[in-house]
């Protein structure tokens, strides 16, 4: 019995690339057994809207555009507590998830690598209620990623985020927390937090610190406490760019779970899309929450081995 596949895609992610490639796509997906129900996402949230449709279905979805857009899929997924594998053919502006599995560049090569079907178990994460891929964060920059428009994404790319940062350096806000996990509890005065699942924030590697496995059931968290003056700021920009540490003002570990009470209402984002404005956060791992199908596991540890050295 022929199986079935619900393709979806973002045809204005990373300057509509994925429209050269479609139908050479869909051809591969044809010739790996499937037939394919296509279908070009038409506004925020309608990933996630097909997903709950289609997920019994169908025995797999694929889906193409930035991390927002897996993020709609596997939201969709967890909420209908349906176990149909994934496929992604990143194809956003910065592609953290990806870089952080080293999937290759090339979506056509992806879409073969899918055709193998090898699972891959990933984690995920909860927030409240929400579900997320790979970064909850919250402070400085996070609301560069929702806040910047499409167009200025694909034609700046990453130095879209950081002109659009830039602005907030004027007035620095922070917020007073109170973090509590098993490994750490800490109270402060932050202006930035990152809870994350992965080896690429924002397009740059190693923040989240070396050696992150991300199927062992913990986050690495990071939260910057509010600088006094220059010097102190500097000291925290040295730690994060050498992944060093050496300051008081950065408190960095991992977990499976943490509890964050504020005293003010929080903006956060999930996955580089707006999460919501919240006082108190109960943020926990779903270990193995996301089967995925990517390039063989010895070449995939190859290239994490040559990462982590």
């Amino acid at each position: 019995m022929e199986k079935r596949m619900l393709f979806l895609f973002n045809p204005t992610a990373g300057k509509g690339k994925i429209k050269a490639h479609l139908w050479e796509i869909v051809d591969i997906f044809n010739k790996g057994g499937y037939e394919v129900i296509i279908h070009a996402t038409q506004c925020s949230r309608d990933a996630y809207e097909q997903v709950k449709i289609y997920e019994d279905q169908v025995d797999l979805i694929v889906c193409s555009g930035g991390d927002g857009t897996l993020d709609e899929v596997v939201t969709g997924l967890v909420e209908k507590n349906s176990n149909t594998p994934v496929g992604y053919l990143p194809a956003g502006s910065t592609n953290d998830f990806a870089n952080s599995l080293f999937m290759p560049r090339d979506i056509v090569e992806m879409a073969r690598n899918i055709m193998e079907e090898v699972p891959y178990c990933c984690d995920i994460g909860k927030f409240n209620e929400s579900t997320f891929v790979y970064v909850a964060a919250f402070g400085l920059f996070t609301e560069v990623s929702y806040a910047t428009d499409q167009e200025l994404k694909n034609t700046l790319g990453h130095l879209a985020y950081l002109l659009e940062g830039l602005k907030s350096l004027v007035d620095i806000k922070a917020y007073h927390m109170k973090i509590s996990s098993d490994e750490l509890t800490v109270e402060d005065d932050f202006i930035y937090g990152m809870i994350t699942n992965s080896r690429s924030v924002g397009g740059f590697r190693n923040l989240t610190g070396k050696n992150v496995d991300m199927d062992d059931g913990l986050f690495e968290v990071t939260l910057i406490a509010r600088p006094r003056n220059p010097l102190e700021l500097n000291e925290i920009v040295t730690a994060l760019v050498t992944a060093t540490d050496n300051t008081e003002l950065v408190h960095t570990f991992k977990t499976s779970h943490l509890n964050i009470e504020t005293e003010e209402t929080v903006a956060w984002t999930l996955d580089g899309e707006f999460g919501g404005n919240v006082r108190d956060a109960e943020i926990r791992i779903m270990r193995k929450g996301l089967n995925l199908y990517l390039r063989s596991t010895k070449k995939r540890k190859n290239i994490e081995e040559k990462e982590n050295e």
